[in-house]
Parts: C-alpha cells; sequence; structure tokens
C-alpha cells in the first residue's frame, strides 16, 4: 500500500463522512510494512484537522490501533495522549512515540489517571517510576492526624523527631528532582562534542530566552557563539528568525532545544503546526557546516570592524596629538 491509497480513500468517502475517514486513514497507515516520513506526514495532515469532529469511539479505535504501531505519527500519538485515559491508555501503555519527556509532561498535565497506565509501560524508566509511586503515596508526605498531633503536643521528643523526618523528605525530593533534571540532559558523549556549548550554556540561552528579555538572551548567545554583543543583538533583531535558526544549528542543538528557543524569541512565528513544521524542516535541512561558516563570516566581521574601530582611533589620537605635529614641521624644516 502506498501513499495514493490514501488520496483514494478520501475520494471513495462521501463527503462530510470525517468519522469513516478517520478511521479508513489510519487503517491503511498500519498496514504499511515501513512507511516514508511523506506518508507519515501526510496521515498527519489528513488526520489532525478531523480530530475534532471524530467521535471518542473513533479516538479509541485510532489509539488503539496506534499503539501496535512501530512507526507512530508522533503528532497524531501526541493529540491522543492528551485525551482521558480512556482513550489514550493504549497509547500511554505501550506507544514507543512517546519519549521519557513526553511522558513526565503528560503525567505533569493529567495527573494519577495518566500515570497510572503510563506506569503499565514495559523498560519504564525508573525516575518516571519512582515519580508514579510518589503520586499514588501522597500520605507519605501528609501531617498526622490532629488527635495524634494533639498527644504528642506536650511531648517535644515525637515532636524534635517529626522535625528531622523533614529534611529527609526534602532530600529525597531534590533528589528526585535531579534526576528528571538530568533525563533532560545529552546522552553519551553528545555534550563533549559540541566545541561551542556545553550544558551550562544551554541552559542559560534557555532560561534567558523564557525571561523575555532580549538583552539578556543576547548576552548569553554572544558567549555561547563567541561573537560580541552587537552581532547577537543583530541576530535576533531581525525581522525572521533565520540568522538565530543558523546560530542554533551552529551550537548543534537537537531539534526540539532549538524550536524551544526559537519561539520563545519569536513567538510571533509560529501561530500554527505548519509553522513549526516549516522551522523543523529548515533546521534539518541546514547543514551544520554551512551555519559554522555563517557564525565564521560573523566573527570575521567583528574582527574586521574592531581594526577598523583601532585604526580610526589611532589617526584620531595622532590629529589631536601636538607633538606629533611640531615633530613633523621640525622635521620639514631640517629638511
Amino acid at each position: 500500500m502506498s501513499s495514493s491509497d490514501f488520496r483514494q480513500i478520501a475520494i471513495r468517502t462521501e463527503a462530510g463522512k470525517a468519522e469513516r475517514l478517520f478511521r479508513a486513514a489510519v487503517s491503511a497507515f498500519c498496514s504499511l510494512t515501513r512507511p516514508s516520513r511523506r506518508e507519515i506526514a501526510q496521515l498527519e495532515d489528513l488526520t489532525l484537522p478531523l480530530f475534532d469532529e471524530v467521535s471518542v469511539e473513533s479516538r479509541r479505535y485510532v489509539a488503539a490501533a496506534l499503539s501496535e504501531c512501530e512507526y507512530a505519527p508522533t503528532a497524531l500519538v501526541r493529540r491522543l495522549a492528551e485525551e482521558p485515559v480512556e482513550i489514550a491508555a493504549p497509547l500511554l501503555t505501550r506507544s514507543n512515540a512517546l519519549s521519557d519527556i513526553d511522558l513526565i509532561a503528560l503525567i505533569g498535565r493529567h495527573g494519577l489517571p495518566h500515570a497510572r497506565a503510563i506506569a503499565r509501560r514495559k523498560e519504564l524508566n525508573s525516575t518516571i517510576a519512582d515519580l508514579i509511586r510518589a503520586l499514588e503515596r501522597p500520605t507519605l508526605v501528609k501531617t498526622r492526624p490532629p488527635e495524634t498531633v494533639t498527644k504528642l503536643t506536650p511531648r517535644p521528643e515525637p515532636v524534635a523527631k517529626a522535625d528531622t523526618d523533614r529534611p529527609v523528605s526534602g532530600e529525597a525530593a531534590e533528589n528526585a528532582r535531579r534526576r528528571l533534571r538530568s533525563m533532560m540532559r545529552p546522552a553519551g558523549d553528545a555534550a563533549d562534542v559540541n566545541t561551542f556549548l556545553g550544558q551550562p550554556a544551554y541552559v542559560r540561552l534557555r532560561e534567558t530566552a523564557l525571561t523575555g528579555n532580549a538583552a539578556f538572551f543576547q548576552t548569553a548567545l554572544a558567549d555561547a557563539l563567541e561573537i560580541d554583543f552587537a552581532t547577537a543583538r543583530s541576530v535576533t533583531g531581525q525581522s525572521g528568525y533565520a540568522a538565530l535558526l543558523a546560530a542554533l544549528r551552529a551550537l548543534d542543538l537537537s531539534e526540539d532545544r532549538a524550536f524551544l528557543i526559537a519561539v520563545a524569541v519569536y513567538p510571533g512565528e509560529f501561530p500554527h503546526p505548519q509553522a513549526i513544521r516549516l522551522f523543523l524542516d529548515r533546521y534539518r535541512l541546514l547543514h551544520r557546516e554551512a551555519a559554522l561558516d555563517k557564525v565564521r563570516a560573523w566573527k570575521a566581521e567583528t574582527l574586521s570592524r574592531a581594526i577598523r574601530d583601532k585604526a580610526a582611533d589611532t589617526v584620531s589620537t595622532e590629529r589631536r596629538d601636538p607633538s606629533n605635529g611640531d615633530d613633523a614641521s621640525s622635521g620639514l624644516k631640517a629638511s
């Protein structure tokens, strides 16, 4: 079955039958042994606009079908995963299209119902498993019942013991947060390969971009690329994100990290999913060596500007220095 089958489904389907088209397109896609990127994109283009028009039953059917699909379209899976757990459960339990970061975000947005479904995944990340267990047992951090507290109030020893328990809970929580943060870092030696950017620099770029203060981000970008502030300001001061895209590609950021920074700096550039896809396509197609050439050109221009400014300052100083004039006139007299 090829991508043309999707078009044939659309032709055969009666006008207004979004339900039938939604199911048929996913069924046809799941029958493909190894779909191409183009076919995955076509399925998303076909089904996502229909999503709000189809019934809960159709969404449940599609979620179950895609949960068994090795090359399920990520955008559609993520959209289905945001549905109530009655629909999303098969994907939460089995789909490999959901990354660890996706799972953490889903737990944060939907709480225990989604967390319990995610807990049934095979080879679940131990940090996520610990997070779910903490959600399942909230009584561990609750205070004792009022009657128990009343009995213990006159006795300082138990109260002191309760106080000593708090740092342990705080330490455990901090350890969990630290482990969650470590999941966001590059795996293996990825951070060491990049000569421009280490993890602290990326964090600084991300955090300064999210402040909304352009000067903060421009300073962080100048430090990361080793360019001057004026050049960094010109990179982000343009109407479009083309220059910033080259800067982020030169830093060898992953697509999701580059997009997070770009959308923080240029929020108006991404009003719809097509704009996001365009950014990602442009980012993938931009060769890193070409981006590095762009950064080298910025550095060369910075150096050239510095040399020109230095030369101009030297000439200006010589013109103002009276001793130079006396020397010149005495030289003329001597000759």
